[in-house]
């Protein structure tokens, strides 16, 4: 078993991950997170991108001289504005030595942005996979720097895909509280597996959502802060009521969450597993019904060469909505990069 009493409790196996980078990035990390106090913070800023005829928001910190670039993908709803904390945070504590991109879901920015319906398209979890392969092909075609996956929730199923798709791309993948399989005895999934199946719940959940949303931004927030968001950070807040208390984004969300029972399996993809055991990590938390533990027993059980670790900080699945959550989770992934250069720099 790879469960261990600490909060951080990360194995690390001596591989090297970036192999064509030298020692550059490990000499730039290494005192680029330990001496993070020196290095001004630098916030993220939003930028549209075109991919396959459709519109997409990136939420992105750029470095100068980036050694390693670090794609997010976030879980549904597929907002990123959620993670913008996280994102400037794990920037910072990699020391500048990185460039960050998160990139929300692309019927999100469609239907919240430019107004296009799209004649009332939903988009499927495949459509998502696909659209964030497109977009890899399309953005970093010709770049040389190392490229670090990291996705939440079912962004961390996404993040797979891509890998399968892409492996030649992809340097390193850590799934966060990832949703990989289904959870047959979790009542909370049975309920929202029969909401998103019917399209007559959905539309009438659609329509309350937006009806709250149609409120005075006064009164929606603090309807969320005093019901979801008790706990959330202001930003978390506010992403909630200009984004996510949409009929349009709601239907997707619950649309694409029907595709995702479909589609997930209720074992995990064992052969691709052990195939990329050296390129996966993964974070799972406590009381997690997306990301149980039972899956990560079965991992440890099955492939004890993937990293596992098990955040016991009580910052739940939704991380990303307190600042504390998205600090701690970003630390979490530098350690893991660092322990992984540093090992890679005592082989050269």
């Amino acid at each position: 078993m790879l469960l261990r009493p600490p909060c951080l409790a990360v194995v690390v196996r001596s591989l090297p991950l970036f192999r064509h980078c030298g020692t550059r990035f490990g000499f730039k990390c290494e005192f680029g997170v330990m001496g993070r106090e020196s290095l001004t913070s630098k916030a993220a800023n939003f930028r549209i991108c075109n991919v396959s005829g459709c519109a997409t928001e990136l939420l992105e910190v750029r470095s100068e001289d980036p050694t390693l670039h670090v794609l997010f993908i976030p879980g549904n709803p597929g907002i990123v504005t959620y993670y913008k904390d996280f994102v400037e945070s794990l920037y910072d504590q990699l020391g500048g030595s990185a460039s960050v991109t998160g990139k929300d879901f692309f019927f999100f920015f469609q239907f919240s942005y430019l107004h296009d319906w799209e004649n009332g398209r939903f988009f499927s979890l495949q459509e998502q996979i696909d659209h964030k392969v497109e977009f890899m092909r399309q953005e970093m075609q010709n770049s040389r720097t190392p490229l670090l996956l990291v996705g939440h929730s079912i962004g961390s199923y996404i993040s797979m895909e891509i890998l399968r798709k892409c492996p030649e791309k992809v340097t390193y993948c850590i799934g966060l509280y990832p949703f990989l399989t289904l959870n047959p005895g979790s009542m909370k999934q049975s309920m929202i597996k029969n909401i998103s199946a019917s399209s007559i719940i959905c539309a009438a959940v659609s329509l309350i959502v937006a009806s709250l949303g149609s409120l005075p931004s006064r009164f929606s927030r603090f309807i969320v802060a005093n019901s979801l968001g008790k706990s959330w950070s202001p930003l978390a807040i506010k992403a909630t009521c200009t984004h996510l208390l949409q009929y349009h984004t709601m239907r997707n969300v619950l649309f694409m969450a029907m595709t995702e029972f479909k589609q997930l399996p209720e074992v995990p993809d064992w052969a691709f597993l052990r195939a990329n055991r050296e390129k996966i990590a993964f974070l799972f938390g406590l009381d997690d019904h997306w990301g149980p533990l039972h899956v990560l027993e079965e991992i440890s059980k099955t492939i004890p060469e993937i990293t596992l670790a098990i955040e016991r900080e009580g910052h739940t699945h939704s991380f990303s909505c307190t600042e504390a959550g998205s600090v701690w989770v970003a630390e979490h992934i530098v350690s893991l990069i660092k322990a992984r250069i540093l090992t890679s720099n005592q082989r050269i």
